[in-house]
């Protein structure tokens, strides 16, 4: 008799394991050992179950965290950030370029400035139209002079849309990297009052977490992946960044900045196999998973669990 996940639909053929173990941009210590905590949750092996050629690179290298307090921008361990984003975008181009797809394991959510960057400059060479999933409970959309705490996992996206230091704005070889239109952010539920008004003026799309209350998880994912499935998507590059304390805490304790009422685990698998169903993901995310601040690893379980979903799993053949 057949198990469910054999029965699973194949999303990728060739994925690339890149871990970047840092928590420059944390407010936190212990991100740094999420890639590892990742493996020991048996990432690898349980893609490469679905058929999927999964290579490990292991982990880059970068400066250590300095702990070092605001400089004279606003900003917390600037330099180590920029290093550390610098050698994630390089290593995320290289196997974009060679045709594979790159999962990022953080790490703190800045690294998603080198991770989309280099995803950007490859669709812009390759013809493609970049669409970027935000799972998150916070906006990250915060600059050095409004920025509460100066930590640049704070500012991926305001860095992304052309915000903030013009190195990490400038990464992708162009600026910005993306139009907010670009970016769809789920589940957000703390947003700094400054941080509110830089939504509405990045034109970002935001399903909060009182609009998957009021209409679903379903529903927003719908108007999420709206246009990428069918011909009209074949040109899409579908990029999900997926920072761990997007889920509830109750759920996922292992991540540095946890708020309660985040969506559940049966919310969580529908938004992963919803993904899976477009066929369009082409490359991930993984942030934000503290394993100093978890149970017996049971969050980095749980990730394994969802990505496995974004790559077909699922209870019957769809």
């Amino acid at each position: 008799m057949l198990q469910k996940d054999e029965l699973a639909v194949q999303v990728h053929q060739a994925v690339t394991l890149i871990g970047v173990p840092t928590d420059v941009g944390a407010g936190r210590l212990g991100a740094a050992m999420g890639p590892d905590a990742l493996r020991v949750a048996q990432l690898g092996p349980a893609l490469a179950h679905f058929g999927v050629d999964v290579q490990d690179i292991g982990n880059l290298a970068g400066p250590p965290n300095p702990r070092g307090a605001r400089d004279a921008q606003g900003l917390r361990n600037y330099a180590e950030c920029q290093a550390w984003n610098q050698a994630t975008h390089d290593t995320v181009l290289a196997q974009l370029q060679a045709g594979r797809m790159p999962i990022m394991l953080g790490g703190d959510h800045t690294l998603a400035t080198g991770s989309i960057s280099a995803v950007a400059r490859y669709c812009r060479m390759a013809g493609k139209r970049l669409r970027v999933l935000w799972l998150d409970a916070h906006a990250d959309c915060n600059l050095p002079d409004i920025s509460p705490t100066g930590n640049l996992h704070g500012m991926p996206v305001a860095s992304l849309c052309g915000q903030g230091p013009a190195p990490l704005a400038g990464m992708a070889g162009f600026t910005p990297a993306l139009q907010g239109p670009d970016i769809c952010q789920i589940g957000l539920r703390s947003v700094d009052e400054v941080e509110k008004r830089m939504i509405q003026r990045l034109g970002l799309e935001v399903f909060d977490m009182r609009a998957i209350d009021e209409q679903g998880m379903r529903a927003v994912m719908q108007q999420a992946l709206a246009g990428l499935e069918g011909p009209e998507g074949a040109d899409v590059h579908l990029h999900l960044s997926f920072d761990v304390d997007f889920l509830d805490p109750e759920i996922a304790p292992g991540t540095g900045t946890t708020v309660r009422g985040g969506p559940n685990y049966r919310e969580a698998q529908l938004c992963m196999e919803m993904i899976a169903d477009t066929g369009r993901l082409a490359s991930l995310d993984i942030v934000e998973l503290n394993p100093a601040l978890d149970i017996r690893n049971q969050t980095a379980e749980l990730v394994v669990d969802l990505v496995e979903s974004l790559f077909g799993k699922s209870t019957l053949v769809r």
